[in-house]
């Protein structure tokens, strides 16, 4: 490790846009099973899925729709 840097070319961070936050969020059992079965399938973290999904979501402005069938 050098004593001293030279951060005088440095440059900023150009993905600090797509930092993540961490949140807590309360969801259904049979939920995150479900995105850990679909995960599990494309052998990606649960998380990660649930988070392109809502991504996907929040890019193409979809709208929640409140009917439910009985």
């Amino acid at each position: 490790m050098k004593k001293e840097y030279d951060f005088s070319k440095a440059k900023k961070n150009p993905y600090i846009h797509n930092l993540k936050k961490q949140v807590t969020i309360r969801l259904d059992t049979d939920t995150i099973d479900y995105f850990k079965l679909l995960a599990d399938d494309h052998d990606i973290p649960y998380q990660t899925l649930i988070n392109l999904y809502l991504r996907e979501c929040a890019r193409k402005h979809k709208k929640l729709h409140m009917g439910w069938k009985v």
